[in-house]
């Protein structure tokens, strides 16, 4: 079996350090022993931003905001939906990660940063979220739920005064979407008392029939 070999790795603001590595053409993102991403399985962040998009039928030029790079998937996913008229802001808070997007990982990016309908924002989501704009939709898939496990602020984007702020960053109608790698029901709760309608989906990891099972919460702001 070929071994996994060290790419690159890059500190945490706080603590932690993430760890690229490559084995032939697979890549793995780790945070400590925790294997944030795969490139090999893709199938619930692509449906995160497919399940988001599909509610944004009757937004012609839809306003976009997804919270962590990762591999990819979320961004290339919502672009291949989305009309020429969409624009999508990626916010991503390492640097290091849009480096590897641009660097060793250009083939699973397959250019998807150099189309005209994104812009890339080197930023905590949570600040960007809180700045005065209006989405039509906002998706984070930034830690593996509904907690700070990346960086432990992120834990503000889940809490009710977070969950205030993300309504407040949507038009009415928008949609608040969240990965998870499996279900919270405190979660679920805390959006309901934010003031949006919730739906949980769950979804496969690898896009078949077997493998992890994820969830993704589609929050429309009442």
């Amino acid at each position: 079996m070929i071994p996994w070999t060290l790419i690159d790795s890059a500190k945490l603001p706080g603590q932690g350090e993430l760890r690229l590595k490559r084995r032939g053409s697979e890549f793995s993102i780790m945070l400590g022993t925790n294997e944030l991403m795969n490139s090999r399985l893709s199938g619930s962040e692509e449906a995160l931003a497919t399940l988001a998009c599909a509610r944004l039928r009757d937004a012609p030029q839809p306003q976009i905001l997804i919270g962590g790079l990762g591999m990819g998937f979320t961004l290339r996913a919502a672009l291949e939906v989305l009309g020429p008229g969409a624009r999508v802001e990626q916010a991503e808070l390492v640097p290091e990660v849009v480096a590897w997007a641009k660097g060793p990982m250009a083939e699973v990016f397959a250019g998807c940063l150099d189309d005209p309908r994104v812009t890339v924002t080197v930023a905590d989501v949570g600040a960007v979220i809180a700045a005065p704009a209006r989405y039509d939709a906002i998706l984070l898939d930034v830690d593996n739920g509904p907690e700070g496990l990346t960086v432990p602020s992120n834990d503000g984007l889940y809490s009710e005064a977070g969950l205030d702020t993300a309504r407040r960053a949507l038009r009415p109608g928008g949609v608040l979407a969240v990965w998870s790698q499996g279900p919270d029901r405190r979660f679920t709760q805390r959006l309901r008392q934010a003031g949006f309608t919730v739906e949980e989906k769950t979804v496969r990891a690898n896009k078949g029939r077997s493998g992890a099972r994820h969830v993704i919460w589609l929050a429309v702001r009442r």
